[in-house]
Order: structure tokens, then sequence, then C-alpha cells
């Protein structure tokens, strides 16, 4: 089981404040994990601090690819936990990942790799734009977890399936169309970037579920 709370989106629930960007905070029984950073790390840090998240308590750090509005809070989680372990696309900028070498342990992803138990990543994957999203495994099927799913929701669900059973995407899903590659699943929670948001809930109004900043999820 694991508990999906949201922490920055460009929608959030009363109480916080929204923002273009994403990240989100993963927890498991063994430790806690962010997703991406949105772009304002001052934001991203108040958010946490209302949702009563401490960054010192964040194991590792995946960043899903390196748009402006994933990674621009990365300099004020580094400063506020300087051990993380910080996991990143290899086709990420040189500079930008020996910047990130200086304050953290970066780990450079390439294929699909374990990150932590029950929590792998895709790999790299797409053309013009690289692009990591995470599959969190649980007894009753996998999550996956996207930024943007600039890659297609094809080419990262065929990597999610070769691991059983996809029960639920939750994140970005860009421009696509791709919708009946969600049939079947029993959550279907995005935000972000999502252009066709209203027609996924036309197609899937039980499944769907609007992601804002505050918003928490057990996956199980």
């Amino acid at each position: 089981m694991f508990r999906f709370t949201v922490i920055y989106d460009n929608e959030a629930n009363p109480g916080f404040t929204g923002s273009w960007g994403f990240a989100a905070i993963i927890e498991s029984n063994d430790e806690t994990l962010l997703f991406d950073t949105g772009w304002d790390g001052i934001l991203l840090l108040e958010n946490m601090k209302k949702l009563q998240i401490s960054p010192y308590h964040i194991k590792k750090l995946i960043l899903s690819h390196q748009h402006w509005d994933h990674i621009g809070g990365l300099p004020e989680i580094l400063q506020k936990n300087p051990d993380i372990k910080v996991f990143v696309p290899a086709s990420f900028s040189e500079n930008l990942k020996r910047e990130i070498g200086k304050r953290a342990f970066l780990v450079e992803v390439e294929g699909p790799v374990e990150i932590s138990r029950d929590i792998r990543s895709t790999g790299e994957l797409g053309d013009k734009i690289k692009e990591q999203a995470l599959i969190l495994d649980t007894e009753g099927g996998s999550y996956v977890l996207t930024g943007c799913a600039h890659p297609g929701l094809a080419s990262i669900l065929n990597s999610a399936l070769a691991y059983g059973n996809v029960k639920g995407i939750l994140g970005g899903l860009h421009d696509s169309e791709e919708f009946e590659k969600l049939k079947g699943m029993e959550t279907i929670a995005i935000g972000h970037c999502t252009l066709h948001k209203k027609k996924i809930k036309e197609i899937f109004p039980s499944e769907f579920i609007e992601i804002k900043v505050g918003l928490c999820l057990e996956l199980r």
C-alpha cells in the first residue's frame, strides 16, 4: 500500500496554492519519496509544511524529465536535504547532472530500474523528450505515475504491463488522446498538463479524479 499526496499542481484545494508544474509525495512502509518538484521551490516547501511533510524525511527524489515545471524546486530540496538520492534520466543535461552530483547522490537512469521495494522506473522512454515514469506495485496490481507522459501512453503502459496488470494512472497526460488505453483502470487521477481532462471525465466518470494540491490517495 502507498500513500500518494499531491504537493504541487496547477490547481489546488482550499488552503493551498496552485502553480504551473507538478510534484507528489509517495509514502510506503519503507520510506518517503518525492516525484518531481514543480517550478517554485519556496511554494513547494510551503505546501509541504501545510501537509506536515518534512523535506528531511525524503530519502529519494525522482525527476521525470528536464522541463522547468518539474525540476524548478530542485535547489530548495537539495539545500534542505543534501543526503537525498536523485534519480534522473541519463539524457539530462551534463551540466545539470554535474551540479546535482555536487549536492546529492546522483543516479542516472537508462533502462528499467528498481527505485525502492515495489517501486520501479520505466527507464527512459520517448524520442524527442526523454521521460521516466514510476510503477507502484500493490497486491491488486500496479499504478503508473507520470510527469507529463510525453512519450505517449502506449509506450509508458507497455513498459508497466511487462510487470503485471495496471489498475490506475496518476499524473499528467499532456495532449494524449489514447483514451482506449485507460479502459479497465480503477483509478484515473490526472491533472497538471492534461489537455483533455473534460473528455476523460466524460468517458470515465466513476474512475476519474482531478489532481489538485492537497489530494491524498491510498493506493492498494
